[in-house]
This record gives structure tokens, C-alpha cells and sequence, in this order.
């Protein structure tokens, strides 16, 4: 059992930290076990604030001296810190520290990945790094001196003096101590420079390990690109004479905003035709852009406490989103935006990890790094713009930069700028922040005298905590289509602020068909009784991408919950519709592979659930697969033709149009694997020579329980790129048979290239066997022990990336009995270990007790 102390931190008991830190100067002497930190910090009491105890956080720290104004000081140190006797006035704190960066494999505050020293001090890992008040409202300005042997020692903010084995940085904007950068290697840099509006030249380097120079360029022109949008949507310059990007093989997330000094997980920064698909170059764009937008919507302006999370996060995705909308298209980024909601916020929301996008309470904050706070966030905020409009939207976000720049904002400042602007009372949209829970629409209509009448009620079901729910602002975005598919009402914003609310359209001479929640204007299920024929109706005439596609959808989901429950045959309907889809050229390309693509596993489950069912993992696979081999049977004669039109010719080019016309060539492929046997797929396999290509034959191939060659071949041309292994080890596990995924699994833990130390590989084989449904769930309860056995040994090296992995058990309780016990036995199997983190006993407590 955990050892670990389960405190639960509360939003309700936040209080000021009593002193101000007015400037902070470290010294960093690098050794692999025996990294010696000097501080010098100097503390002024806060007078807003009453006198508290004088504590600075510190955890598996050696403390070699401390000193209060020069004088040496005997502090009294407990596991969490230490507390000490201090003037009452202004004073200047002095400490050495040792600490260990090769044998932390936690990941968190100073450690080595392949030799090469970097930090993540989000969310409380600089206290692994010296002692100090490690919380977001607590912000100075920092000084760096960095000795080591290394060739490059790099820190937050400008450059100072350097020379043989030193490096110092100066950071003049305040920041908290979790955007705290170091970065000391043998690297290489790619280096450019970017101009900003006002004129200032600004130095910009990628620094990657030596080899990986040939795939930095794509990350460079996403950076500029993103320094240009954001001057010319936001109004928003870059504030340093320098940004550095690092790439780092070992890390536990994406990307880390530090001021000035980016560090991004090798994964999402590094990309060549070769080695990346198109669907890692686009994440790449978007990763890359949101650290850089941070700059802003974190950095200048960062959270008062971690409960506002979201009000950084949140918002920068949106950002982010908003970015690639531009860059590239906005009807398939905002439906491919839909289907990661829906696929995981959705999935969170309606089990026992449910939280509001602001929680109320903690006991480790690295599990609230979630789809709830990233994804829901951003819904909110793009709710937000629609019921403002695009110019009061700027105008707030102007006096939110203006008012807030330099301070820990919270989510009620975030909202006071909006009231202002507009004059609009925001006390019940707020709920959106504070509630948890998936609303659920349900509609209904009436067509009377050339009056129609659209009927909403929201419901949102019970959450942990929450057992009642108050209505909602819902945004809903509807237009009305006549009899001949016209438009008869453009898209018209109605605005929900009740449980149960009518609206009316007159002066329609038939009743018209409702496009409903157009673009998806909130994050709502709805309800909405339709037939077969209403839906093919929308697929073929409804001007709304979103909706469009949400038609295709709906008819697939109908059809296959017809299969799973009463065994019925793909409808001929959906079929049909679909078949249009996938022949109309004058489709965008990128739209058309999103029609075709199926509906997630885990997606039906739920949506069985909802309706009253308890989800078969197996029937779902094998509705899914006679319905993919029905829709190959029905486009069988076109995919010949459909494959030559959408293979692109000359140079890869990862744009928006030639990514668009390979993943529609890639829907193609998978379908006609079905019917030649793999032919085709095994010919691109050989000719393809970019990675988007190849990978596509490979999965195709895998996908139907062939390509032992193929893959063979993949590993032995690639077995020394550590990111397209990734891709080797994901593919085999993802494509596996039901009864055979564990297996793969397993055995793939084996291999030499297997290591639970680095989160990227533990995730290919192990994210894979959870998004492999009806394998993870299998009816043995051989992926349940699996994954267990493997979280265990985890959590002692890495509790971070045991604790987001634990997810995977969130859904449970929705399956028969035999699922769910042998799923319990493996959860309280993990919670049974001896001390276990804290950050992976709150998240199985969670989901056991949900």
C-alpha cells in the first residue's frame, strides 16, 4: 500500500504567499549524481498578507548550507521542505543544494536523458531542483550562471557573459519557478531569426543531439509561422532577443513552455519526410505553436494557483486551434478537434475522473493535466467568442493582455475582462467552469401554419461530487434546409439559458430539415429523433462541413449499434451515402477520408452504455469489421480508380493539400487491402518513399493479420530512428487481433528496444494495447494483468506516466460482470503496492471508488 501522505489540496483555502521575491540568482555546478545548486533570493514581506511561517518547498534535496543575510542558519527540514526563523523585514535567503540527476527517472525537476542534462519543473519539480516557494503566483526574475563541460549550456531569458565551462542567463520578465529552464549537452543548432513588427531581430535556434540536424527545418518554419500569427491575430511580439527550442528523447509530455527556452519531447519537434507522417508534422505545427503562444496566454500573464489551469491551457489550445484552422482547413481541423473531444473529454466526463474544467480540490496536480482542462477548456473559450462575436472577443482579449500582463491571473479575471467589454452578465456561463459533466440536448420539433419550433432541455448527468446540475449557457448554431436541399435560414446562433427553452423560424413554406449544433458550437450531446433518410438528406445537401459529416456519422453509428444489439446487416442507407461521399470529387479530399473513417470502439461502448446496454468489446469488433468489409464490397469498383486520382505525384510536401489527398489515399488502401489480398498495399510498401506512404501500406497490411515481412523489413531500414520505432512497436500492438493484442504486447516488452524508462516508447507498445478496445478488454483479462504487471514496475521509476496510463481503467465499470472483476482485481492489485506515488494511488482510488 501507499506510504505516500494523500493531502487534498482545496481551492477554497488558497491563500497569498507572505513574501515577494524581487530576484532570484542560481549557480548550477553540472556532475551526473552530485549537481551542487547555490541560490541567492531575496524575500520582501508582502503587507497585503498576514504573517505566516516562513516555508520553502524542497523534496529529495541534500542540503549543504543555508544562510539568512550571510549568516548561517540551522533550518528545520521535513520531507515537504523546510521552515526557518526570518526578519521581519526585507532579507536575502542563500542555500546549497545536491541533488542527482542521472538516477532521476521520475523526469521531474533537473535530470539526464542519454547524457544530456534538462528539467521540467511543471508542475512542482523545481523543488526538486533547490529549495524555494514552487507555486505559480510567487514570480521574479531570475539570474543563471551554468558550469559544466558540456558544449552548450543554455537557461531562460538572454544570454549573458560565457566562456569555458560557463554559461549565464538572465530572464528580465518575472516568471514563477515552474517555467524555469536548463539544457546543458552535446547538441547542434539549427539556427534562423525572425523579425518582429516593431522591428527587433530576434535570434532563433532548435538544438538537437547530433544526427537529427536534417529534421529540424519543418519545426523552424512552424516557430516563424507562429511568431507571425500571433503578431497578426493576437497583436501579440515576442519579448526576448532569443528562442531556444530542445529537443529531448526522455519526457513526460509533449512540450514545456519555459520562458524563452522551450523544451519539447523529440517526438514533437524533429520531422522529415522520411521519418514523419503527415498527421506528425501537422501535430508538430500545433505543438509548437501552442508553446510559442504560451509566451503569452501563460508566461506573461500565468495562473494565480493550479486551479486555474485551464485559464492558461485552455485558452492556448484554443489559440493553437484557431492557428491550424488558418494554416490549413477549418472544417476538418474542427471535426478532427471533435473527435479527440469526443474520444477522451467525453469518455472523462462520464466516468469516475469526471472534474470541472476548474476543479475544486487536488491531492497531485500532475492528474489534472487533462482533456478536461486542455479540450474543454478550449470549448469554453470558443463558446465564449461566439456569443461576444469575433470584435468583442479581440477588444477583451486586448484589455485582458493590457490589465493582466506580469500578474497570476485568475479565472474571474479572465471572465471580468469579457463583462466589461460587453456589458454582458457572464455569473451563469461561469457554471461551465465550475460544473462537471456532459450536457445532454435533447430536441425536438414542429411545423405549423409556415412556423417552425425547435424544443431544447439540457440535462447533465450526476459527476463525483456533483449530483445536481444547474442549466447552462449552451451556444447552438442552427440553419434550415428546404425539401430541395436548399438553404431556407442561414446558420442563426440561439442562445440556451434555461433547462427547457423553444425558438421559432417563420414564414417557411414546408417544414425544413434542422441543421443542428452547426460547427459543433458546444460541447453537448444532442438527441435528436431522426430517420435514415433525414440523415443521408444532411450527409448530401447540409452546407455545414461539421454537420455534414456528423450526418455520416450518425448513420454509421445507427447501423452499428443495429449490428451489436439485434445482429442486423450494415445499412444500405449508410452504405449508400457513403459510397456518394467517397466518388464526389469536388469533395475535399481530407473531408471525405474523415467520412470514412470508423467510428472508435470505445466511442460505440460508451454510446451503447448510454442507451442502456452493457458493451460486448468483441461484438463491437466484429460489427465494426463487417461493416468495413460491406463498405469495401460496395466501393469495390471505384477503389482502383479512387487510389490512382488520390496518389500525389513529385515531392512530398507536408501541406494541407497533399496531406489531404494522402489520408483519403490511405482510407482507400486499407479498403482495397480487403479485396486484392494486399497487393497494392505490399507495391507502395516497396516504392513508398516517404513515411506517410509507407506507414499506410504497413498498417493496411496489419490490419488484416498479414505483413510479418513488411514489418520485418520497416524494422531493419529503421531499427536506429528511436521515434520511428515508436511508430514499429505502436502499428503491431494497435492492429492486432482481439485474442492476439496482449500477446503482441507482451512479447514486444521483450525486444531489445523496449525500455520502461522512456514515456514515448512505453506508451507506443502500452497506449497501444488500451486503444486497442476489444484487445485490452479482452474476455481472458489477459490486457488488464498485462498492462497492471507493467504499471507496477512503472510507478517506481516514473509515477507521472504510471498515473496518466492508469486512464485506461476509467471506463470499467460500463462492462459485464466478468470484466469488471477482473478489472477490479488488477486495479486494487496496484493500489496493494508498496509505496506506491501519490500520484497513481489518487488516480486508481479515484477510479475504484467512482
Amino acid at each position: 500500500m501507499s506510504q505516500t501522505s494523500a493531502e487534498t489540496i482545496y481551492l477554497k483555502d488558497y491563500t497569498p504567499f507572505g513574501w515577494t521575491v524581487e530576484e532570484v540568482h542560481l549557480t548550477f555546478a553540472l556532475h551526473p549524481t552530485k549537481t551542487r545548486v547555490k541560490s541567492r533570493i531575496r524575500f520582501v514581506p508582502n503587507p497585503d498578507v498576514p504573517p505566516q511561517e516562513f516555508f520553502l518547498h524542497g523534496e529529495n534535496l541534500t542540503l549543504i548550507s543555508a544562510a539568512i543575510d550571510g549568516a548561517t542558519i540551522p533550518p528545520k527540514i521535513t520531507p515537504k521542505g523546510l521552515t526557518a526563523d526570518v526578519p521581519v523585514g526585507p532579507f536575502v535567503w542563500e542555500s546549497e543544494v545536491e541533488i542527482s540527476p542521472e538516477t532521476n527517472t521520475a523526469l521531474e525537476g533537473l535530470y539526464m536523458s542519454n547524457g544530456m542534462y534538462c528539467t521540467q519543473c511543471e508542475a512542482e519539480g523545481f523543488r526538486k531542483i533547490t529549495y524555494y516557494p514552487d507555486r505559480p503566483d510567487v514570480m521574479s526574475t531570475f539570474t543563471v550562471r551554468v558550469e559544466g563541460s558540456e558544449p552548450v549550456l543554455l537557461s531562460n531569458g538572454n544570454k549573458g557573459d560565457a566562456g569555458t565551462g560557463f554559461a549565464e542567463w538572465h530572464d528580465p520578465w518575472p516568471k514563477p519557478a515552474y517555467l524555469f529552464a536548463l539544457v546543458a549537452g552535446d547538441l547542434v543548432n539549427h539556427p534562423d531569426n525572425f523579425k518582429t513588427q516593431s522591428g527587433r531581430d530576434v535570434e532563433l535556434n532548435i538544438w538537437v543531439r547530433k544526427g537529427d540536424e536534417d529534421k529540424c527545418a519543418f519545426g523552424m518554419q512552424a516557430l516563424k509561422a507562429s511568431m507571425t500569427w500571433d503578431e497578426e491575430v493576437y497583436g501579440r511580439e515576442y519579448d526576448l532577443d532569443i528562442f531556444n527550442i530542445v529537443a529531448v528523447d526522455d519526457f513526460n509530455m509533449g512540450a514545456m513552455e519555459n520562458k524563452g527556452l522551450n523544451i519539447f519531447n523529440s517526438s514533437c519537434v524533429l520531422a522529415s519526410p522520411e521519418t514523419s507522417t503527415d498527421d506528425n508534422f501537422e501535430r508538430i505545427e500545433a505543438i509548437i505553436a501552442h508553446e510559442y503562444f504560451h509566451n503569452w496566454t501563460g508566461n506573461r500573464i500565468t495562473c494565480r494557483d493550479w486551479f486555474q489551469l485551464c485559464l492558461k491551457e485552455g485558452l492556448t489550445v484554443y489559440r493553437d486551434s484557431q492557428f491550424t484552422s488558418d494554416l490549413r482547413s477549418a472544417p476538418v481541423k474542427r471535426i478532427s478537434d471533435v473527435i479527440d473531444l469526443r474520444g477522451r473529454q467525453f469518455r472523462e466526463d462520464g466516468g469516475p475522473l469526471a472534474h470541472p474544467v476548474r476543479p475544486e480540490s487536488f491531492v497531485e496536480i500532475n492528474n489534472f493535466y487533462t482533456a478536461t482542462v486542455y479540450e474543454k477548456g478550449a470549448e469554453v473559450i470558443g463558446m465564449l467568442k461566439r456569443l461576444v462575436g469575433d470584435e468583442d472577443y479581440y477588444k477583451a482579449l486586448d484589455l485582458y493582455f493590457t490589465r493582466h500582463d506580469g500578474d497570476a491571473a485568475t479565472i474571474e479575471d479572465w471572465l471580468n475582462v469579457f463583462e466589461e467589454v460587453t456589458g454582458r452578465n457572464l455569473k451563469r456561463f461561469k457554471r461551465w467552469y465550475s460544473s462537471a459533466g456532459t450536457p445532454r440536448l435533447t430536441v425536438t420539433d414542429k411545423f405549423k401554419d409556415g412556423r417552425y419550433t425547435l424544443t431544447f432541455k439540457q440535462e447533465t448527468p450526476p459527476t463525483p461530487g456533483q449530483p445536481q446540475k444547474k442549466p447552462r449557457v449552451i451556444p447552438i448554431a442552427v440553419g434550415l434546409l428546404g425539401p430541395n436541399g436548399d438553404e431556407v435560414q442561414p446558420t442563426t446562433l440561439l442562445e440556451m439559458t434555461k433547462r427547457q427553452q423553444s425558438f421559432s423560424f417563420e414564414g417557411l413554406a414546408s417544414k425544413p430539415v434542422a441543421s443542428i449544433l452547426r460547427d459543433f458550437s458546444a460541447p453537448v450531446v444532442l438527441e435528436h429523433e431522426r430517420s435514415n433518410a433525414e440523415r443521408a438528406f444532411l450527409l448530401a445537401h447540409d452546407t455545414d462541413p461539421f454537420n455534414k459529416w456528423e450526418a455520416g456519422q450518425a448513420l454509421r453509428r445507427a447501423s452499428l449499434i443495429a449490428s451489436v444489439t439485434t445482429g442486423a446487416a450494415p445499412d444500405t442507407a449508410f452504405l449508400d451515402a457513403v459510397v456518394r461521399v467517397a466518388r464526389d470529387d469536388s469533395l475535399d479530399p481530407a473531408f471525405r477520408a474523415l467520412v470514412l473513417q470508423p467510428i472508435g470502439q470505445d466511442d460505440l461502448a460508451a454510446t451503447l452504455h448510454a442507451q442502456g446496454h452493457t458493451p460486448d468489446p468483441q461484438a463491437i469488433y466484429d460489427a465494426s469489421e463487417t461493416m468495413a468489409q460491406s463498405l469495401a464490397q460496395e466501393l469495390a469498383d471505384s477503389l482502383p480508380r479512387l487510389y490512382a486520382d488520390t496518389t500525389v505525384d513529385g515531392p512530398f510536401v507536408p501541406d494541407a493539400t497533399g496531406a489531404g489527398k494522402r489520408a483519403l489515399n490511405g482510407r482507400i488502401l486499407y479498403m482495397l487491402t480487403r479485396m486484392d489480398g494486399g497487393a497494392q498495399a505490399r507495391a507502395q510498401f516497396k516504392t513508398a518513399d516517404n513515411m506517410t506512404l509507407k506507414l499506410a501500406a504497413l498498417n493496411a497490411l496489419l490490419g488484416q493479420d498479414t505483413g510479418t515481412d513488411e514489418a520485418e523489413n520497416f524494422f531493419q531500414l529503421w531499427k536506429g530512428d528511436r521515434l520511428v520505432m515508436d511508430k514499429w512497436f505502436a502499428a503491431q500492438v494497435a492492429l492486432a487481433k482481439p485474442e492476439k493484442a496482449a500477446d503482441v504486447a507482451e512479447a514486444l516488452t521483450a525486444h531489445p528496444l523496449f525500455t520502461p524508462k522512456n514515456p514515448n516508447r512505453f506508451r507506443a507498445v502500452f497506449g497501444a494495447l488500451t486503444m486497442n478496445h476489444a484487445g485490452f478488454h479482452h474476455s481472458s483479462g489477459r490486457g488488464y494483468a498485462l498492462l497492471a504487471d507493467w504499471l507496477i514496475k512503472l510507478d517506481a521509476l516514473n509515477p507521472q506516466t504510471t498515473a496518466r496510463m492508469c486512464t485506461a481503467f476509467q471506463t470499467f465499470a460500463r462492462y459485464d460482470d466478468t470484466r469488471r472483476s477482473l478489472a477490479k482485481a488488477q486495479l486494487t492489485r496496484i493500489l496493494s503496492t508498496n509505496d506506491l506515488s501519490r500520484d497513481t494511488t489518487e488516480m486508481v482510488t479515484r477510479i475504484l471508488e467512482g
